[in-house]
């Protein structure tokens, strides 16, 4: 790594006579937030106790069948970044940071050189099916999680490396270091390398005791932690914008800081919770629900049940489960397109006008991850399972709206059998906690009140973290009464009880899931 990372507080003094007044100081600071499917770039400006956010450009995000293969485009992304960044001078801002946060386990690999080698995998890539099982061959399955404590899936980066050295890739044969994709997209702007704490923390390679990535997992398949860039936490500056970027876009060499690179690290920062004893629900593509502790949760309980325990912000855990979210709903509706394009209140309003509980669907059924057809999948599995097939439209979509929220009440019951205090309320956060009739659902499904917001949490607390970085918050306790200030909370009582009881009972067992 080149240079040294610095706390964007240190460089704060550096520029002001007056550290005491930074609470009062007004900053502006840009969020790149990059999705499975879209990213944006944001413009937060935190003033005095509330933060304002508006969003500056937008782009689509896509996965690139090459051949046989799945690949993100990197290089496309940096340059949206470079236009979100030029985008800011052309209306007049200057921000004082910027930081990055993506979606979990991928990475791209660099060569002797610093080049990047080729577009990285994308965690859909069918190469991992089966390496899970392969990787349990050579290090049992209990000691993984032992070290790890990570829920297990197949795409994990530590089941990715494994299927690379089984297809003796090239790639990482040449590859000199490994940069999940935020500390990528940071390298390429700023020329050093991190790896971030939260993004390497799903990796399930990175150990949660000792906060270092795991040497004897890394060495039983013949690779070495070497491949790592030093770890650093959220709130450190990776570096500044390269001299040619600087000049290309008009910012000038501004900081880029280590947020919380993982997505739903970011997006856990802003849950406007002002106690412990919550549930939170990261909703969108994927729905990530858990509960956040001060320490991990390893045992055998939480191994049976699969839970993961990644990091978080100020020395935080985030202990979840990833489940399977608006993937199933975004894919049907692709399919639609060819008839007619709704919207999402289109769909939403469609789900109001059929009959309740007609079909069930476990939303992580193995058959619902990548299929050719979406609802051929939805009728295959309501078939398999005794069912009949929802013909509609309509009723296809109040299928997948009834079963997530039942879903995430077979979740909750999970969570609390493990949790060290008793859950009270849920909060849901991210794109989907907009939709009123899935909050409701959950409510009605989860029998605690659901509250929902903010829906722009990754941003949110990407934006957050450089404003804490910065010396305008103290604490992740402060972050969240700022923006508890800052947004409308509304709360779904939970409704027709009985009803969605009984629904639950016959839920579990059409899915097998008790």
């Amino acid at each position: 790594m080149k240079g040294k990372c610095l706390h964007l507080s240190s460089l704060v003094r550096m520029r002001t006579e007056k550290p005491t007044d930074l609470k009062n100081m007004e900053k502006t600071f840009l969020a790149i937030d990059l999705g499975a499917t879209s990213g944006r770039s944001i413009v937060g400006r935190v003033e005095g106790d509330r933060i304002e956010m508006k969003e500056l450009t937008r782009f689509g995000n896509h996965i690139r069948k090459i051949r046989d293969h799945y690949y993100w485009n990197i290089f496309n992304l940096y340059e949206h970044i470079k236009e979100a960044l030029a985008a800011c001078t052309k209306a007049g801002i200057i921000p004082d940071s910027i930081g990055i946060d993506t979606w979990g386990v991928d990475f791209a690999l660099a060569g002797e050189d610093g080049n990047l080698l080729g577009l990285p995998y994308a965690y859909r890539d069918p190469h991992t099916e089966g390496a899970p099982e392969g990787y349990f061959r050579i290090v049992p399955r209990e000691e993984v999680y032992r070290l790890t404590g990570i829920q297990v899936m197949n795409f994990n980066s530590l089941y990715q490396l494994y299927a690379l050295k089984q297809e003796k890739s090239s790639v990482l044969e040449a590859a000199r270091k490994l940069l999940f994709m935020p500390d990528a997209l940071s390298y390429l702007l700023t020329g050093n390398m991190v790896t971030e704490y939260t993004i390497a923390s799903t990796s399930q390679i990175l150990n949660p005791e000792t906060k270092r990535m795991e040497p004897s997992l890394m060495e039983a398949i013949g690779l070495s932690t070497d491949l790592f860039s030093e770890i650093v936490m959220p709130g450190t500056v990776i570096g500044y914008l390269s001299e040619d970027i600087a000049k290309e876009t008009g910012v000038g060499r501004i900081p880029v800081v280590a947020v919380a690179g993982h997505d739903t690290a970011s997006a856990v920062a802003a849950v406007p919770a002002l106690d412990e004893k919550f549930a939170y629900l990261s909703s969108g593509t994927w729905s990530l629900m858990g509960i956040e502790t001060r320490s991990p949760i390893i045992n055998e309980r939480s191994m049976q049940l699969n839970f993961t325990n990644e990091g978080g912000v100020d020395g935080t855990t985030r202990f979840l489960k990833n489940i399977t979210g608006m993937w199933i709903l975004e894919q049907c509706r692709k399919e639609w397109e060819r008839e007619v394009q709704y919207s999402y209140p289109q769909l939403v309003g469609m789900a109001y006008s059929v009959d309740p509980f007609q079909c069930m669907i476990d939303p992580d059924h193995p058959s619902f991850a990548n299929p050719e057809s979406m609802t051929g999948a939805i009728h295959a599995y309501c078939l398999a399972t005794g069912q009949k097939r929802p013909e509609t439209h309509a009723e296809i979509v109040r299928t997948i709206f009834e079963s997530l929220a039942l879903k995430y009440r077979v979740v909750l019951e999970m969570l609390r059998s493990v949790a060290p205090f008793e859950i009270e309320r849920l909060h849901v956060i991210g794109g989907g906690s907009q939709n009123e009739l899935l909050n409701q659902f959950t409510a009605n499904a989860l029998g605690i009140p659901v509250l929902s917001g903010p829906s722009e949490a990754t941003a949110m607390g990407n934006i957050m973290i450089q404003a804490q970085a910065s010396g305008l918050v103290d604490s992740l306790h402060g972050m969240r009464e700022m923006i508890a200030a800052s947004i409308d909370i509304k709360t779904y009582a939970p409704q027709q009880r009985e009803m969605w009881a009984e629904a639950y009972d016959r839920y579990v067992n059409i899915c097998n899931l008790k």
